[in-house]
C-alpha cells in the first residue's frame, strides 16, 4: 500500500522533470549557442576577428565535446542525470559568462572551448532522464518535446540576440553574463529536484564504471551507424547556421532580414519536431525517417549556394523542417537500440556527441575557407557531410525494440 502514492507522485513528476529538461535546452543550451552567429559580426568588429577565426570559434564550443561524449555519458550512466545535469549547468554558466571578458581571438576560443565542457555534457543527459521517467511508448513523444525546447531556443537566440538582447543588456558582453547566469538557476533547479523511485537505489546497486560502459556501447553496430550519420548532419547543420548570417549580410541583406532567415530554421524545425517524431511511432522505422529527414537537411543546404533572392529562405526552409526531428527520433533509436536502454543511454548518446563535437570542430572552419575560392562552395561541402553519413543507414540493422513491436502487431 505505501508503494502506491509513490508511483503516482513519479508518473506526475515525470512531466515536470519534461518541462524542466525541455527549458534546459531552451535557455541554458540553444539561446547561448545560437546567439553567436548573429553576434559574430558585433564581436568581430570588437576583437578584430577574420572570417576563418570566427570560423575557430564557432567549432571550438563542439572541440571539448569530443572527449565530454566519452566521460559525461558514463558520468551521467553512473551517478544519474540528475545530479550530472545540476553540475553541468553551473560550469556553463560560470564557463559561459567568462566569454564576455575576452579581449582577443586567444581568451574568446579558450572560454568557448570550456563552456563547450559543460555544454556537451547536458544533451545526452537530458535524453537519458527521458529514457528514465518515460515507456518506450512515450519515449518518441518526450524526446521530440525537449527537441522542441532545443528548435524554440535556436529560433529565439537567432532573432533576438543581435536585434534586441544586445541593445537591452548593453552589448554582446553583458548578454553572455546574462546567459551565464541563468544556466547557474537551472542548475539550481536541477539540484533540488527528485530521483525517479527506485532509481537512485538501481545506480547506487549496480556500479557501472566508464570502462565497463564504453566497453559495451562501441560494440554495438548499429550504434556506431546512427553516431557517424548524425556527425554528418550535425557538421553540416553546424558549419551552415553559422555561416549563413554572414554569407547573407554580404549579399546585401539588411541584418535583420539576414538573422530572421535564421530564424526561420529554427521555427519550422520547432513545428515540425513532434509530428516527425509521432510519425516515426507510429509507421514503425526508425530507419526509414532518419533517411528522409537527412535528405531534406542535405538537399536543402545545398541549394543555398545555388540560389539568390527569395529562393535562400526557401532553401533554408527545406533544410530547416527535419532538423531537430531528426535529432529526436536519433537519440530515441539509440536508447531503443538492443543492450542500450536506460541503463546505457548516457554512453550511448555521448557516443554520439562525441563524433558531433570532431565533425562541428573541423566543419566551420573548413567551409568558411573555402568560401575564398566561390561562396557558394562552403553550403555543397556541408551538404557532402550529410550524404556521406546518409549512406551508413544501408548498413543498418532493424532495431530489435522496433522490430519486436511490429512483429507483435502483425501477430
Amino acid at each position: 500500500m505505501k508503494a502506491h502514492p509513490t508511483h503516482v507522485q513519479s508518473e506526475s513528476y515525470k512531466w515536470l522533470v519534461l518541462t524542466i529538461s525541455t527549458f534546459t535546452f531552451t535557455f541554458v543550451v540553444a539561446i547561448p549557442q545560437m546567439s553567436l552567429p548573429v553576434l559574430f559580426d558585433e564581436i568581430s568588429a570588437g576583437l578584430g576577428l577574420s572570417l576563418v577565426q570566427v570560423g575557430w570559434v564557432w567549432g571550438a564550443g563542439s572541440a571539448l565535446g569530443i572527449l565530454v561524449g566519452l566521460i559525461g555519458g558514463p558520468v551521467g550512466d553512473r551517478f544519474g542525470p540528475r545530479r550530472t545535469l545540476a553540475v553541468a549547468c553551473l560550469l556553463l554558466g560560470i564557463a559561459g559568462a567568462a566569454r564576455g571578458l575576452s579581449n582577443d581571438f586567444t581568451t574568446l576560443a579558450l572560454t568557448t572551448l570550456v563552456a563547450g565542457f559543460a555544454q556537451w555534457s547536458i544533451p545526452m543527459n537530458v535524453h537519458k532522464a527521458c529514457g528514465i521517467w518515460f515507456p518506450k511508448e512515450q519515449l518518441g513523444m518526450a524526446n521530440g518535446v525537449v527537441s522542441v525546447g532545443m528548435a524554440l531556443g535556436f529560433l529565439l537566440g537567432a532573432l533576438l540576440a543581435a536585434t534586441v538582447f544586445s541593445p537591452i543588456f548593453g552589448g554582446w558582453r553583458n548578454v553572455l553574463f546574462v546567459y551565464g547566469a541563468v544556466a547557474i538557476l537551472f542548475g539550481m533547479f536541477w539540484w533540488f529536484s527528485q530521483e525517479k523511485a527506485g532509481v537512485e537505489d538501481l545506480q547506487s546497486s549496480q556500479v557501472i564504471t566508464f570502462r565497463d560502459a564504453i566497453g559495451h556501447v562501441i560494440r554495438l553496430r548499429n550504434v556506431w551507424i546512427l553516431c557517424i550519420a548524425t556527425a554528418g548532419v550535425s557538421g553540416c547543420v553546424n558549419g551552415m547556421l553559422g555561416f549563413l548570417p554572414l554569407y547573407l549580410r554580404d549579399l546585401g541583406w539588411e541584418p535583420a532580414i539576414a538573422d530572421s532567415t535564421l530564424a526561420s530554421f529554427h521555427a519550422v524545425s520547432m513545428l515540425f519536431a513532434i509530428p516527425i517524431a509521432l510519425f516515426s511511432d507510429r509507421v514503425g522505422s526508425r530507419r526509414g525517417v532518419l533517411m528522409a529527414a537527412a535528405l531534406l537537411i542535405g538537399i536543402g543546404t545545398g541549394l543555398v549556394g545555388f540560389t539568390s533572392g527569395v529562393l535562400i529562405s526557401a532553401a533554408v526552409l527545406i533544410a530547416g523542417i527535419s532538423r531537430d526531428g531528426f535529432m529526436a527520433i536519433t537519440m530515441t533509436g539509440i536508447i531503443e537500440e538492443k543492450g542500450i536502454g536506460a541503463r546505457f543511454a548516457g554512453s550511448a548518446i555521448g557516443l554520439n556527441m562525441s563524433l558531433m563535437g570532431i565533425a562541428g570542430v573541423f566543419a566551420p572552419p573548413v567551409g568558411n575557407w573555402l568560401a575564398k575560392f566561390g561562396t557558394g562552395l562552403p553550403f555543397q561541402f556541408w551538404a557532402s557531410l550529410v550524404f556521406l553519413g546518409f549512406m551508413g543507414y544501408f548498413f543498418m540493422r532493424p532495431t530489435a525494440i522496433r522490430d519486436t513491436n511490429r512483429t507483435q502487431a502483425q501477430n
